[in-house]
């Protein structure tokens, strides 16, 4: 196993435009389940490959009798499932743009999007989860919801609101020629999608991406995973996000295998859904697999079929890395369509290199940066700053030299540091370090410590405000079943590990994370996690 090593991007064997893929897919795999979606209650919708092609064949028709042409914006409002792939295939394939949206937007959200993002055309679900999503985007455009062209003043540019749930409001589909010579004109320079980052502390960012970054480095990823046509993958991340339309959709989709998703997140019904559907592979993010395995129904769930993923311990004991720890989990966000640094997702890394986010990916570079912008040694901690050709086009309303530096390296925010080998490790947020007495602590180090100990599920560190040392390094940990760690137990732990300035001072132990904050990508909101605990509400 060597330490060092580089990764390019495999010539591919069509354009990287979504149609040459579509036609791809389709002509090996047509047959194939593509999507597999649980709506929660009972109900599961899935769709072929070949059945997703035809659908958004005549929904592309539609769009283009509608006034949809290649440059268009179009909102996507639907859950994970065949709705939304079937809309993002129809978008895409005439060389509009999609804009995925989150489905937990409320109206002044959704308005602000619509707006901010020129959308000509809704595309959207009338009912989820219970609520009626007709009225609320009615409410965002202040308008009701009809078939005819909008003219509404506060959003210039928004013309349809169309049903995926029923035909009645659509034109009558142009001919399917027309069809074909839209696509004929699409372009791997061509705006592909624009997906809007999370916004947890300002207005989300809407990040632009063209046809061949999103394909060719989709393509990466997945033959990356050792996927055959054959899989069955858990895919639980939301597809409004990157990390669930770029690694979990398109990614797969290069395959031909089928993705298993869900409306929301209930581990019962996730745990029905592998079993039934005899899941292969599973992604997502750390909290899932515990909370699948801690959930009761899990010791009598057959998930045998299981022979890799990144919830290890949802795999048969026989089938489990020896030491998890020492894979790498990549580092990724919406400005880079995803992982930007890369190590094969079943290899693991020596024990020199743990905590390693691996090396840059193809189409990337890294260097990494002091306060002043200057470029540090190997080793030293500053900010992560990447470039590179797979990068965004740019961002919605911003010019790009308010995005990129004069050299073009797009600042990201992450605090790490680089060795000797080009391995790349994570130190939190610059604007997440917590500063405690006059010393930097970084609360993944903290978390990495704790999640290592056996009885922790998983573990969440901030910094408290304090008025003598600055900040109080503060944890909240989340217990395994019948666990009776207790606060001494975690400290002597991290006192074997960490200096004593890293060592948390204030402590929160749980049986479960149902009290925790979690954002709608289902990572924790570690500025409302801080509020509670500074509020002393968690006990």
């Amino acid at each position: 196993m060597t330490a060092t090593r580089t990764f390019s991007y495999e010539p591919l064997p069509y354009t990287p435009v979504l149609p040459c893929m579509l036609a791809e897919v389709v002509a090996a795999h047509g047959a194939n389940d593509f999507v597999v979606s649980s709506d929660g209650a009972g109900t599961r919708e899935r769709v072929t490959y070949a059945e997703a092609a035809e659908r958004s064949a005549v929904m592309a028709c539609r769009l283009l009798a509608a006034g949809v042409t290649k440059g268009v914006r179009v909102g996507i409002l639907a859950p994970n499932g065949p709705d939304f792939v079937v809309a993002f295939l129809a978008v895409t394939r005439i060389g509009a743009v999609a804009v995925p949206i989150n489905t937990f937007f409320q109206p002044a959200e959704l308005a602000w999007l619509l707006r901010d993002a020129d959308i000509h055309t809704v595309l959207t679900v009338d009912n989820l989860l219970g609520k009626d999503i007709r009225v609320r985007v009615a409410d965002a455009i202040g308008s009701p919801v009809r078939g005819g062209p909008h003219l509404i003043q506060a959003l210039p540019h928004l013309r349809n609101v169309l049903s995926l749930s029923t035909t009645a409001d659509w034109p009558d589909p142009v001919a399917p020629g027309h069809l074909a010579a839209c696509e004929a004109t699409v372009r791997e320079t061509d705006d592909m999608v624009v997906i809007y980052t999370s916004g947890s502390t300002s207005n989300p960012k809407g990040i632009i991406h063209t046809h061949g970054p999103v394909i060719t480095h989709s393509r990466f990823i997945a033959s990356q995973h050792e996927w055959t046509s054959a899989d069955r993958v858990y895919i639980p991340m939301a597809f409004f996000w990157v990390g669930g339309l770029v690694f979990g959709v398109l990614g797969p989709m290069q395959i031909g295998l089928t993705i298993l998703t869900e409306h929301r997140f209930d581990p019962a019904d996730v745990l029905r859904l592998l079993e039934a559907e005899r899941a292969t592979y599973t992604t997502g993010f750390p909290h899932v697999g515990p909370a699948l395995s801690n959930h009761p129904d899990f010791a009598g769930t057959d998930l045998s079929a299981l022979r890799e993923g990144y919830q290890h311990v949802l795999l048969p004991p026989q089938r489990r890395a020896a030491d998890p720890s020492l894979r790498v989990r990549q580092l990724g966000m919406t400005e880079t369509c995803s992982s930007h640094t890369w190590w094969p997702p079943h290899e693991q890394v020596p024990e020199s290199k743990r905590g390693s986010l691996g090396v840059s990916a193809p189409g990337y570079e890294h260097k990494i940066v002091d306060e002043s912008g200057i470029e540090v040694s190997n080793g030293v901690a500053g900010e992560i700053c990447v470039r590179g050709w797979a990068m965004m086009r740019g961002i919605v309303g911003r010019s790009n030299r308010e995005v990129f530096d004069a050299d073009g390296w797009y600042h990201t925010k992450d605090a790490g540091y680089r060795d000797d080998d080009g391995h790349l490790y994570f130190a939190g947020r610059t604007d997440d370090m917590i500063k405690t007495s006059g010393a930097n602590v970084a609360p993944v180090e903290v978390e990495s410590t704790l999640s290592r100990v056996d009885g922790v599920r998983i573990a969440y560190v901030v910094g408290l405000p304090d008025a003598e040392k600055g900040a109080l390094v503060s944890a909240v940990v989340v217990l395994n079943d019948g666990s009776a760690l207790s606060p001494d137990d975690l400290i002597a732990a991290c006192r074997r590990e960490l200096a004593a300035y890293k060592v948390p001072k204030k402590w929160v132990l749980l049986p479960d994370d149902d009290g925790l904050p979690y954002t709608t990508t289902n990572k924790i909101d570690k500025v409302a996690l801080t509020e509670l605990l500074a509020q002393e509400s968690l006990s």
